[in-house]
This record gives C-alpha cells, structure tokens and sequence, in this order.
C-alpha cells in the first residue's frame, strides 16, 4: 500500500503548486491511477486477509476474480486464465485461492502466464495457480511457510500470508503443495468442503 499511498500524497502536493493547465491534467490523471490501486489493493487485503464477502459462508468467485485481474493488470505483461466453474466458493477457500494467487504473481518478475483453477473433488475443493514465465523468483522460505515448517521467528512480511494460509488450511484438515522448475512454479490446495455448505 505505500506505493499508491505515497504516490496519492505526492500527486496532492504537487496540483497544490501547479498551474499550468495541461500539468494539472497530468498529475489528476495520476491521482485517479493511484486511488484506483489502493483500492483494488485494499479489496485484496479485505478478501485475504479480513471478513469480507458479505455475512453468509461463501463468497461470489467474480469478487476474487476481479481483485486477482486488477492485480495482475497492475504487474503488467502478465497473462491470466481461468479455470473455475463454481459460481461461489467457501471463505476459506477464497482466502487461499487469493494467497496462492498473488504469491504465484509475485513470481513472474519478468511477465508470463498466471493459470488459476479451482475443481469439487468428491469432499475437497483444490485449488490450483500456476505461473510460467522466463524468470520464476520463489524464496524457498516462502515454500517452507507453506508447509508448516517455519520457526517463530522465520515469519516475516515476506513469509507471513504463506503462514497464515497454511495455517487455515491445517485447521480445516487439507494441506498446500508447490513444486518450483526452471520456467514455472505450481502452488496448490486441496481444502475440505465445510459441513453444511450450500453450492
């Protein structure tokens, strides 16, 4: 959030002090990218991380589809698929679908492909992003934070939303996988369908 946030607050500084007309066109140009940002990122931070979705139990997938595009257009020279028929999907499973998704997009530092799936398996739900691209950049920490096995004082900014997901997926009884080659990085889910949910 610092990026467009301090963006936001050097464009105000400078339609203050500026009078040129076309200037002043530019830098409210600027204003509106940045706000338009900080708001998908804070769509992303409510949806990952916070109780947003509504009050029932699931959440639309166009809302997770929406943030993950918003996202992936900011990164630019990335292309982006999709493979999920579910009109809706648990919250958890929401929130590790959006993890995954930006931990996979974070990867593809050079542009690429950015595939996400999501399937009913019988009682589970898996979850799929996988991102090709020339340069693939994984800390094997964050891969470590995926399984589990982080000590306490491993768990940084970098590490802590891989944490916290495999910690959800623990507590629901799934797990996470990944596996990271030359030119891609497969990370995955297979998330247990709660008791009660309506499809």
């Amino acid at each position: 959030m610092l990026s467009p946030v301090g963006a936001l607050s050097n464009g105000l500084e400078l339609l203050a002090e500026e009078t040129e007309p076309d200037m002043r066109a530019n830098v409210i140009e600027l204003l509106e990218q940045s706000a338009r940002i900080s708001t998908q990122k804070l769509k992303f931070f409510r949806l990952a991380f916070g109780a947003a979705g509504g009050f029932g139990d699931a959440v639309p997938v166009e809302e997770a589809q929406d943030v993950i595009t918003a996202l992936a257009t900011e990164a630019k020279r990335v292309e982006l698929n999709w493979a999920i028929a579910e009109p809706s999907l648990p919250k958890p499973a929401v929130k590790v679908l959006l993890n995954l998704s930006q931990i996979a997009l974070e990867s593809l530092v050079r542009g690429g492909t950015l595939d996400i799936g999501v399937e009913r398996r019988g009682d589970n739900i898996e979850i799929v992003a996988r991102a090709t691209g020339d340069r693939i950049a994984f800390d094997e920490v964050i891969g470590r934070a995926l399984q589990g096995e982080l000590a306490p004082d491993e768990i940084s900014s970098r590490t802590a939303a891989a944490h916290m997901i495999a910690l959800l997926a623990q507590e629901l009884g799934g797990g996470l996988q990944y596996a990271k080659s030359e030119g891609a990085l497969v990370l995955g889910a297979v998330l247990p369908e709660p008791e009660g949910m309506i499809r």
